[in-house]
């Protein structure tokens, strides 16, 4: 499981068959203080819900293509969910 910001939204006209009506959002990795963490990157969102400046969590690889209906579509990075918090004790922040 991955953390990340919404940072953006991106348009396409033309989707690979299974991911029509799926929302296609830009991602500003995150570390687990949240800090951004590399290069923004692209994922699907599973939940429909996530918006621009939400934190959620994404997963990469096979299980981002295995967490969309239909299945194993050709996808890098899917959001799984919104996160409405993180609490780090005061030995993980480090």
């Amino acid at each position: 499981m991955l953390l990340g910001k919404i940072i953006g939204t991106v348009v396409s006209t033309i989707k690979y068959e299974g991911l029509e009506g799926v929302p296609l959002l830009l991602v500003q990795p995150l570390d687990k203080n949240q800090n951004p963490h590399g290069k923004p990157l692209v994922a699907c969102d599973a939940t429909k819900m996530a918006g621009p400046g939400e934190l959620i969590y994404y997963e990469g690889g096979r299980e981002a293509a295995l967490a969309l209906d239909p299945w194993f579509v050709p996808v890098d990075h899917t959001i799984i969910g919104i996160v409405d918090g993180v609490h780090l004790t005061e030995e993980d922040k480090s």
